[in-house]
């Protein structure tokens, strides 16, 4: 490549940052990420650490800004922010790991941290086009049966550093053979414990169907268009016609609010009964247990709403609800409002979101079903917890009708894919407009939806009960491996001093 160095290494920059996006869901080009990272460790290799910053910086803006374009259609200065942030934690992390052969053990570790912390905050975190949602597809993701999606992290980028490795052995460096050769141990090693990790067992099996009511995507919430989707919902649901023991709607499609013209309490409260009769009746025309998702104002605090599920037996009792505890920063609650209102207005959410407080269970007659509602699917411990609690199916309502393009949709779904894969549960997703999907304890997808349609999935799903390591184990583990990580890159470098001399050079560094 011609041209100035700064240009050559920019460009080599967004290409490994692209190349990472392109591994993310709708695209799913899960081998792009391995060389991705490894051509971003050849950009920041032997660098300064300003210089390792801004150009891993300008590599994960290049991945992150891609991957959620979707944001741009509603806040574009939040997509700019959410880039920029991604961007910093991951320049960070490479200011963090050393510059000489221990870095590749460093970044291991510091991008693993960098993808947790990224998960974890600002507000609660946001896991969007992550390094384990691109692999959700490939051969690697049954790794997070081991130790979660975090051992899947370490593994996608070892595999990155060792194609850089060896790329180095290409060019004369005989040493980086090791780093490679570690790298590819790292695989077998994950794959082998992959493999014979437990994954639960069979108690029983259920036959449901996710039912989906259809119409366009992009739109907005409004009184009157919840009218038109509740009446969707309940179209949808006459074409479950043979019997099932289960029926999962999706979230917020059932909601109680006043008509524009009306304005008052009543009304509310009218909306609310006529919902409560409707659910009642299509639960006993089912015969089944029936799951609907419900989104209104609190009646306990005027200025917050609820996002909840509830369980309705056959015979139209409502046994058990479920209140979303995870909720969206800026969709769903607004961090700092009183900084924010003045100068947004109308652009925020006018009443946080109520999180619940309780277990992810409902107890019905159909079995222990697991709940994450919508964003919370995207959280290990969202699905992790309702498993330790029990739960011997997860189902996952939400609503992606708001949003343009497919971007959270097929991210949602592949999230899914990695949560059965760690729970060894099944996962049912219902949502208005699509994707609903149904997916296998070994991360499968069984069926799906297309998007926009009005549609039933109709599945048998196995009740599953036993754990498997990663919902024992938890992140832990995997974070205090990752610091060690980075700790160890430091010490190889301080380990390979040059007054050690060439022999002790040649048997320092294991994994680069």
């Amino acid at each position: 490549m011609s041209g100035p160095p700064f240009l050559r290494t920019g460009l080599a920059a967004i290409g490994a940052g692209l190349l990472l996006a392109a591994a993310v869901p709708p695209w799913g080009w899960w081998p792009a990420a391995f060389v991705g990272i490894a051509m971003l460790d050849q950009v920041i290799a032997g660098q300064p650490a300003i210089v390792r910053f801004r150009r891993t910086v300008l590599a994960t803006a290049a991945w992150s800004l891609p991957a959620t374009l979707w944001m741009l259609d509603l806040t574009p200065p939040g997509w700019v922010f959410a880039g920029l942030l991604h961007a910093t934690f991951f320049g960070l992390a490479a200011c963090v790991a050393p510059s000489g052969r221990g870095r590749r053990t460093g970044l291991v570790g510091s991008f693993t941290i960098a993808e947790f912390a990224r998960w974890s905050v600002p507000f609660g975190g946001v896991p969007l086009a992550t390094i384990p949602i691109g692999q959700a597809a490939g051969p690697l993701a049954p790794v997070v049966r081991v130790a979660g999606s975090l051992l899947l992290v370490v593994v996608v980028v070892a595999v990155g550093m060792s194609l850089s490795a060896l790329v180095d052995v290409w060019r004369g460096d005989r040493l980086s053979l090791r780093s490679a050769v570690a790298g590819g141990g790292v695989v077998l090693l994950t794959t082998v414990l992959a493999a014979v990790a437990p994954t639960g067992h069979v108690v029983g099996s259920l036959d449901l169907a996710a039912v989906q009511g259809g119409g366009p995507q992009r739109t907005r919430a409004s009184p009157t268009g919840a009218a038109v989707v509740f009446t969707s919902q309940m179209e949808a649901s006459q074409l479950v016609t043979r019997p099932v023991d289960l029926v999962l709607w999706p979230e917020n499609v059932v909601n109680p609010a006043p008509l524009p013209t009306s304005g008052n309490r009543r009304a509310d409260r009218l909306y609310s009964d006529d919902a409560d009769l409707a659910l009642t009746a299509e639960a006993q025309r089912l015969g089944a247990v029936l799951v609907p998702g419900w989104f209104h104002r609190s009646p306990t605090d005027p200025k917050a709403n609820v996002n909840y599920s509830t369980a309705i037996e056959p015979d139209g009792t409502v046994v058990d609800r479920y209140d979303k505890v995870r909720t969206v920063p800026f969709g769903e609650f607004v961090p700092l409002r009183w900084m924010l209102d003045p100068i947004a207005g109308d652009m925020l959410p006018t009443r946080d979101l109520l999180p619940g407080t309780g277990d992810a269970v409902l107890e019905t007659s159909a079995g222990r079903l697991g709940v994450t509602i919508s964003w919370e699917v995207f959280f290990g411990h969202r699905t992790r917890d309702p498993v330790l609690d029990g739960a011997q199916v997860m189902l996952n309502p939400t609503n992606g009708a708001s949003y343009w393009l497919t971007q959270v949709q097929t991210q949602q779904v592949a999230s899914s894919r990695l949560r059965a894969l760690e729970t060894g549960r099944w996962m049912v997703l219902a949502a208005p407009t699509g994707f609903s999907a149904i997916i296998d304890p070994d991360g499968n997808l069984v069926a799906r939806t297309g998007v926009g349609e009005q549609a039933v999935l109709h599945g048998t799903v196995e009740l599953r009960e036993g754990l498997t390591w990663a919902t024992r184990l938890g992140p832990v583990p995997m974070l205090v491996l990752s610091v060690l990580l980075a700790v160890a890159g430091h010490a190889i470098v301080l380990w390979q001093t040059p007054d050690r001399g060439r022999g002790s050079k040649r048997s320092t560094d294991a994994t680069g």
